[in-house]
């Protein structure tokens, strides 16, 4: 990766626009209601807007587009959620006219155990009903990487913390999955095509979605704290989660008033480590 080329796309930027309608909770198996005009989008549902709408001509053999357009055209075939960062500044309703505002922020590129690597760094700004400032700010890091090689090692595992005070176990399956991708209209086959992500990715099955996971630890904290409003929160994937195996989403309030949330996977090892910051009430 010593070609410079691909840090011409830093300061790349893209608009899209879209409405906030109302979209079935069932997915994370909460009962139905209504989603009246007004109604606050749970922290994370804005990833259920402003879809990749591209044509099929326009995708790569994984299911995800090709590259070139808005990011920069590298020369790594395997492309992965790395982690993500919020400001939850005031929330999104259902029935707002919603305008994102995408800029690469940084392409990197890194020598990793197994090869080379480049993370690039896109920053979205949410606004709503034609406002100045943003209703929301998230960073994105995508992490590009090498076909995988026979015998390659897999990242150093780490345990899960033990003290959790609050969690939930769940064992997402392959309709959890597609459904999920439906909703996201997330083409990349190593989600909802077994044969593909074994035979050419060589994982052992579906792999869950980062932003999945990340959801569901969200989603957690509200079960937990239904009352609190968010406002900042990060997560940095670790290690793949499967589907068919059991995924346990814990939370831990910390000392600063802060909560640390985590994912850890059938084996006990930590999945997903991610924080969360929550407005005061005062």
């Amino acid at each position: 990766m010593d070609e410079p080329e691909p840090t011409r796309w830093i300061g790349r930027s893209e608009t899209r626009h879209d409405l906030i309608g109302a979209t079935p909770p069932a997915a994370l198996d909460h009962a139905p209601r209504e989603w009246a005009p007004g109604t606050p989008l749970p922290p994370l549902w804005h990833w259920l807007y402003f879809l990749p709408l591209h044509r099929a001509s326009e995708l790569g053999a994984d299911g995800h587009a090709k590259l070139g357009g808005f990011l920069p055209p590298l020369p790594l075939p395997r492309r992965m959620w790395a982690g993500s960062r919020f400001e939850f500044i005031e929330p999104l309703r259902i029935g707002d006219a919603v305008k994102r505002v995408s800029t690469i922020e940084n392409v990197a590129a890194k020598q990793g155990r197994s090869g080379p690597l480049v993370f690039v760094t896109v920053r979205h700004e949410v606004f709503a009903n034609d406002a100045a400032a943003p209703a929301l700010r998230e960073w994105h890091d995508i992490v590009y990487r090498a076909a995988k090689q026979a015998g390659e090692a897999e990242p150093t595992a780490q345990p899960a913390p033990a003290d959790a005070q609050f969690a939930r176990e769940l064992t997402p399956d392959d309709v959890l999955l597609f459904r999920y991708s439906a909703l996201t209209f997330n083409g990349h086959r190593i989600h909802y095509d077994r044969r593909y992500v074994t035979e050419v990715e060589g994982y052992p099955g579906l792999v869950v979605h980062g932003p999945l996971i990340a959801t569901l630890l969200l989603d957690l904290l509200a079960r937990e704290r239904p009352d609190a409003r968010l406002a900042r929160f990060a997560f940095k994937a670790l290690r793949p989660s499967f589907d068919g195996r059991r995924l346990r989403v814990s939370g831990q309030p910390q000392d600063d008033g802060g909560l640390r949330l985590w994912a850890q996977d059938d084996e006990g090892w930590l999945a997903m480590d991610a924080r969360a910051e929550l407005f005061s009430r005062a």
